[in-house]
């Protein structure tokens, strides 16, 4: 599975990054997360507000950050 968090680095994109690792690991997942904050890039995907959660080439959710329990249902059932 691919996920991706999308963001420039302000402090929610970074909780988002901790807390989608967090779910992965709790879930039992094999995830590789990266981090994207060329602004190009993640305009690609059509986000206008970040953060933003990517889940196999999916938006799944963005402009918040959602509790472990939220992120584990939408990493696991893109």
């Amino acid at each position: 599975m691919e996920i991706k968090v999308l963001g420039t680095g302000c402090p929610k994109c970074k909780k988002l990054e901790a807390t989608a690792q967090e779910a992965v690991k709790e879930a039992g997942i094999d995830a590789n997360i990266t981090k994207v904050e060329d602004m190009n890039d993640i305009m690609k995907y059509g986000v206008m507000v970040t953060p933003a959660l990517v889940v196999d080439e999916k938006v799944v959710m963005s402009g918040k950050v959602p509790k472990k329990e939220e992120l584990m249902t939408l990493i696991t059932n893109k």
